[in-house]
């Protein structure tokens, strides 16, 4: 029988660029042409937004929650090298890296071979935390077998699971890229077996905005873009269906969640200026009490509503963990209005 491990973390594309990077996406949303002079005024935006700015637009701020991310990833890292797996099943999104007009599965597991990437060569930071250069390699491990198997029962199960053997235009998508550097602050390097299970999380933006913020004078069409994606009630079920699969398996698994909770720059109703902090801490609250009827009934104009996109991830972790009857033995909530998304860390203990 598969031993269990449940993690949820953040991918966090801020912690790769510097501090003065982290409020680029207020700059951009108040130098759009369609943002009304009302929203420009900061003394309608919420104070704790304003303390997190300071008089240096966030850069002191960042460097603090900085070292907050540093240490909630250095201690999920721990977690993760005590439980020593063989597996790491991801569930992650894709931002317009694999799939684009071709294909746009709602779900996908990635069962990819070992493979050697160039995390900077093909990204647009010019400078990371590591001083590592665009030659820079590093090495993923990837776990074909298990994914072959988890595909297999989860179409014995009734669910018509897509998935691929090579990327299609990506060698890795960030959701998963960022998880194992993140992890490997220290760069000891990640030995673990990684197997990204893809969710369309962007749903109907994600053509159109190709993973990043739509001009706001697109608000009102937002309906009209792409279809959406697959509903939370859907990804819960996809992911007690993963959980009790992998504890049938062979495999000692730890099924993770990887994403930051609302974005600002998903967020329509906040004129892309901060992300939905309160809807945010109602999931939360539902997490740490185990309260699962809470997300099973979310609905998907919710998500988009708050711009909580990237959630669907999380919601196939509290699928996976309701169904192995847990709680989480520890957890924290990163709150912010300044840096783009609030964040959390949870672990579930076998």
């Amino acid at each position: 029988m598969g031993e269990i491990l449940g993690i949820g973390c953040t991918h966090r594309p801020l912690m790769l660029g510097p501090d003065e990077t982290w409020t680029r996406f207020i700059k951009m949303a108040l130098q759009d042409p369609d943002m009304p002079d009302e929203w420009k005024d900061s003394s309608r935006w919420p104070v704790e937004m304003l303390e997190e700015l300071g008089k240096d637009f966030g850069l002191s701020s960042a460097g603090k929650a900085r070292k907050v991310f540093k240490q909630r990833f250095a201690e999920t890292r721990k977690i993760i090298d005590e439980f020593d797996p063989d597996v790491i099943i991801i569930w992650g999104d894709d931002q317009y890296e694999n799939f684009q007009e071709d294909l746009i599965p709602p779900f996908a597991i990635l069962a990819y071979q070992d493979q050697e990437i160039l995390p900077w060569r093909d990204s647009n930071q010019l400078e990371n935390p590591w001083s590592e250069k665009e030659d820079f390699s590093y090495n993923v491990y990837g776990h074909q077998e298990a994914g072959k198997y988890l595909t297999e029962e989860l179409i014995k199960d009734g669910f018509d699971m897509s998935y691929g053997y090579k990327p299609l235009h990506h060698p890795l998508g960030h959701s998963f890229k960022n998880t194992i550097l993140l992890l490997d602050d220290d760069r000891y390097g990640f030995k673990y077996p990684i197997l990204p299970f893809h969710v369309n999380c962007y749903g109907r933006r994600v053509n159109f905005a190709r993973g990043l913020r739509l001009p706001l004078s697109m608000r009102e069409n937002l309906v009209n873009l792409d279809p959406p994606s697959p509903n939370p009630s859907r990804c819960m079920e996809v992911g007690a269906a993963t959980a009790k699969i992998m504890a049938k398996s062979p495999y000692k698994t730890v099924l993770m969640a990887s994403s930051s909770w609302s974005h600002s720059f998903l967020t329509e109703k906040n004129y892309q200026l901060w992300p939905d902090v309160q809807a945010d801490k109602t999931l939360y609250k539902a997490l740490k009490v185990g309260d699962y009827d809470l997300w099973r009934n979310y609905q998907t104009e919710e998500i988009e509503d708050s711009g909580q996109h990237e959630l669907l991830n999380w919601f196939c972790l509290m699928g996976a963990m309701e169904a192995l009857n847990r709680k989480p033995s520890k957890s924290s909530f990163i709150e912010t209005y300044a840096f783009v998304s609030c964040a959390v860390f949870a672990e579930y203990s076998p």
